[in-house]
């Protein structure tokens, strides 16, 4: 039985604190490892970056990428998803299946604005009549050969501010 005064750590689990500025046996004695004057020898220093006026390396290189301010993000569920979700009760595969449907049995999360698209990845048996804002082609043969339907949607746009109207009046 294990006691509680034999209880100890891991050999190397645990580290010395570093006593700075505590005399020349320490090693860290008089200016604690921080050099001598200079801005870093003082308190308070955070110089992220800085390359004492030399244009620094995160502005030298190119920037790379782009995250337009528009694009859509589509709620996301695989053919084997929606099959898991027929199987233990979440949505029924008499009714159509939609946005509104796949959130209320927990499939998808409210998060994601544009719709909904369907990607082939696992199997479904059950014919669902499917209504969705994209399918890819292996999704829509999928479906089709457990005899159910995907029918397509178009994406409501976005609606037009009045700045137009407030302009014309």
């Amino acid at each position: 039985m294990v006691k509680l005064n034999e209880l100890s750590d891991n050999k190397g689990a645990t580290h010395r604190k570093k006593r700075r500025g505590r005399g020349p046996g320490s090693g860290l004695g008089k200016m604690g490892g921080r050099g001598i004057k200079g801005q870093t020898s003082r308190s308070g220093v955070a110089i992220k970056g800085f390359e004492g006026g030399q244009m620094p390396i995160h502005r030298r290189l190119p920037k790379r990428g782009f995250n337009s301010l528009n694009r859509k993000e589509y709620a996301v569920v695989n053919t084997g998803q929606l099959q898991a979700a027929v199987d233990r009760g979440a949505i029924d595969a008499s009714q159509p299946v939609t946005m509104d449907s796949l959130i209320s049995g927990g499939v998808v999360r409210r998060s994601r604005k544009h719709g909904l698209r369907i990607l082939g990845k696992g199997d479904l048996t059950s014919a669902l009549t499917i209504t969705a804002a994209g399918a890819s082609a292996g999704a829509t043969d999928i479906v089709s050969k457990a005899g159910g339907s995907i029918t397509i949607e178009a994406v409501a746009p976005k609606a037009a501010t009045d700045t137009a109207a407030e302009q014309d009046a």
